[in-house]
């Protein structure tokens, strides 16, 4: 199935709104999803429909087409063409960022080409929402399958809920797990890229704690915090990850960080 594209017009003037009605139900992957003969009927209908294109005059009693742009949220204002019987306008309204620019009366032909351009931008937008829902789901399962690290001449899989935390050493990191540790060479920066930022936090230059392993946090003179981790460690946590440290675990952990 082809995509189809929903449209807004907004002009003061029934013919005018007609015509480019007539014009878009020729065009089999567009579809008129409002009609708007003002200027707050088109923010009512901008908000409330959500168009894949909006097509817009520029005169209108009351509020003209610039100030529909003025108080629109930016997020919700979709492809623009403007629609209007005045050249004067032209660059003010590609300042806009508009498509194009009709000039009333405009042909056929000239409408057919504005549509050819909307569809371009509109697919390449869709594409590219495409990929990164895409790229969101390949780092949300990159970051939460288990590590495969070297160790030494070993290579070890390490599931992300064993681990307790990491530390820098050397060039190396080591792997704090429940009884055990593993040595890996790579550097905590690169190791870090790897995690799932949800769960894992940097506390210090030189480590990451699991924020789901930590037991007690306690404030030092220093400004730094004090962590008591699940298998008995304690880590220093400096002021300058603190900040992030405490939305993770205000975020997803059960303790209650009020004393901090």
């Amino acid at each position: 199935m082809s995509q189809l594209w929903r449209a807004l017009i907004v002009d003061d003037e029934p013919p005018a709104r007609e015509s480019l009605r007539l014009l878009l139900d020729l065009a089999p992957d567009f579809r008129v999803a409002g009609e708007c003969g003002n200027g707050e009927d088109a923010l009512e209908g901008i908000l409330a429909l959500r168009p894949d294109v909006l097509f817009l005059d520029v005169q209108m009693p009351g509020m003209d087409g610039f100030e529909v742009l003025r108080r629109a949220d930016p997020a919700t204002v979709p492809a623009l063409v403007f629609v209007t019987a005045f050249d004067r306008y032209a660059l003010q309204a590609f300042e806009q960022h508009a498509l194009d620019y009709l000039l009333k009366p405009f042909s056929d032909e000239r409408f057919s080409a504005v549509l050819d351009k909307v569809r371009l931008r509109l697919s390449e937008r869709r594409l590219a929402g495409l990929s990164g829902q895409l790229q969101r789901l390949l780092d949300a399962h990159q970051r939460g399958a288990p590590l495969v690290v070297r160790d030494g001449s070993r290579t070890v899989v390490v599931p992300l809920d064993d681990i307790v935390w990491i530390e820098a050493e050397d060039y190396c990191v080591r792997i704090h797990l429940s009884g055990r540790s593993v040595l890996v060479r790579e550097s905590l920066r690169t190791l870090e890229q790897r995690l799932d930022r949800a769960r894992f936090a940097r506390v210090h230059r030189s480590a990451i704690a699991n924020v789901e392993c930590i037991r007690e946090l306690s404030p030092l003179a220093s400004g730094d915090q004090r962590l008591v981790m699940s298998n008995g460690t304690e880590l220093r946590a400096s002021r300058t990850h603190r900040a992030e440290l405490l939305k993770k675990l205000k975020g997803g952990h059960p303790f209650d960080e009020s004393p901090v």
